[in-house]
This record gives structure tokens, C-alpha cells and sequence, in this order.
């Protein structure tokens, strides 16, 4: 038995640390895969409506507008500035949920290490 080793204990091993091909291994995976999902969220289209259904907006995962539909009955000559404004409300709302769509799946991906994406 080893000096100031008592019967029964074995020596403490240090851990194996991956190496640095490893580590720069699986940060690429990391980067293919983040770079795989941006590409399925560019994919993704979410919709969203305001004024009960008024307007609705479809937007796709680069926040471009891909449709608006208004129900007939708003395009009324002096509801414009309502109308305008519910666009830009059912928009913004589109726009949030792309973004929350895009944040959910990259955390997914980086198990919340804190990296900017």
C-alpha cells in the first residue's frame, strides 16, 4: 500500500479532458446542426390575425410577409387608418412568434450555453 493511503482507497484519477480536435469537432456538429435548424426555421410560416379574424397575416421564418387577407367588409374608404393599423398589429404578432419558434429551437440545439444565434 502507497504512503498515506488507507486499506480499501484507491487513488483519485484525473478525469480524461476530450482533446482539442474533439472539442473542435463537436463545436462543428454544433455549427452544422444550428446552421440545419435556421434552415427548417426559414421554412416555418406562422400566422396570426387581429380585430377577431379582421386581418390575417402569414409570415415565414425570415420575417418576410408572405400573405395578407382582409375580410371585405373592413375596406370601407374611412376605416383606413383602422385597417392599416390592424395590419401592422397582426404583423407584429406574426413576427413574434417566428421569433419565439426560432429562439425555442436554437435553445434546443445549445442546451442553454449562452450562445448568441
Amino acid at each position: 500500500m502507497g504512503r498515506g493511503m488507507k486499506a480499501g482507497k484507491m487513488p483519485k484519477q484525473k478525469q480524461a479532458r476530450p482533446s482539442q480536435a474533439a472539442q473542435m469537432a463537436q463545436l462543428q456538429a454544433l455549427q452544422d446542426a444550428m446552421a440545419a435548424k435556421q434552415d427548417e426555421i426559414n421554412q416555418t410560416e406562422t400566422e396570426a390575425s387581429a380585430g377577431g379574424g379582421a386581418v390575417t397575416v402569414r409570415v415565414n421564418g425570415e420575417h418576410q410577409i408572405v400573405s395578407v387577407k382582409i375580410k371585405p367588409e373592413l375596406c370601407d374608404p374611412e376605416e383606413v387608418e383602422m385597417l392599416q393599423d390592424l395590419i401592422i398589429a397582426a404583423a407584429n404578432e406574426a413576427m413574434r412568434q417566428i421569433d419565439d419558434i426560432s429562439s425555442n429551437e436554437m435553445n434546443k440545439l445549445t442546451g442553454g450555453l449562452g450562445l448568441p444565434f
